[in-house]
């Protein structure tokens, strides 16, 4: 057995990560899986700092879920929170990532919460990406069952919608849909894991426990990219 890389988190399924009165830093997709980390993360003692969210180059919506900036600069309101911002393309993306981490490391702030839950690959580039940086990565979502995430999630009162189909996967008349048990049984038929853990799906998270009032979104059309539809979405 190996011995644990630098600032790697050795925590198994079911284990609360202790990050007690430790200030941390969220990965802010603005969708479901980072809000619920950041719920737990939150419940295990840590104190939350800032929100990171990288852009695209042009600074205008979040890489991966095609959120507006100010969108999500709406939700870090709500939360109480500051959002951090960098921009890149994916290629620049690792890079841009971990100079954000230096930042904090510099501002004192050395642990980071995650929202995967079971993907391998996934955590394996947080925990080296962290190491360079001096980061302890923290994912409070790790190895729990992706049925039970999904039903905590709106039992705990959230609110998020689909914003992002993979067009391989999902039929584009999910986009817009609530993250809510009617949409989870209706995924499960077309034979995708509902979680979208794969990708299949992204979501933006308007309302929670967590929120001081609800975010309000507008919705402007559909727009399909190399294999995607994406919902317009806007304040």
């Amino acid at each position: 057995m190996r011995e644990p890389l630098a600032g790697e988190n050795t925590m198994t399924a079911g284990t609360k990560e202790s990050i007690t009165g430790l200030p941390f830093f969220c990965s802010w997709s603005g969708g479901k899986d980072s809000c619920l980390a950041l719920y737990h993360a939150i419940q295990n003692g840590g104190k939350p700092h800032s929100l990171l969210t990288i852009l695209s180059e042009d600074g205008v919506t979040s890489r991966s879920h095609a959120l507006p900036k100010p969108l999500i600069e709406a939700q870090a309101r709500s939360l109480g929170l500051q959002p951090v911002f960098r921009s890149a393309s994916w290629e620049q993306y690792e890079a841009e990532f971990i100079s954000a981490l230096h930042e904090f490391k510099k501002a004192g702030i050395e642990v980071g919460v995650f929202g995967d839950i079971d993907v391998d690959s996934h955590r394996e580039w947080v925990r080296r990406v962290c190491a360079v940086a001096g980061i302890v990565p923290v994912h409070p979502l790790w190895k729990r069952n992706r049925r039970e995430l999904l039903e905590e999630f709106i039992g705990l009162g959230f609110r998020a919608q689909i914003v992002v189909i993979n067009e391989q996967k999902l039929d584009k008349n999910f986009l817009g849909k609530t993250i809510e048990a009617q949409a989870i049984t209706e995924m499960e038929e077309t034979g995708i894991d509902p979680s979208g853990e794969l990708g299949e799906y992204h979501t933006v998270v308007t309302d929670g426990p967590m929120f001081s009032s609800r975010v309000e979104i507008k919705t402007a059309g559909q727009e399909h990219h190399e294999g995607y539809w994406f919902l317009k979405v806007g304040l």
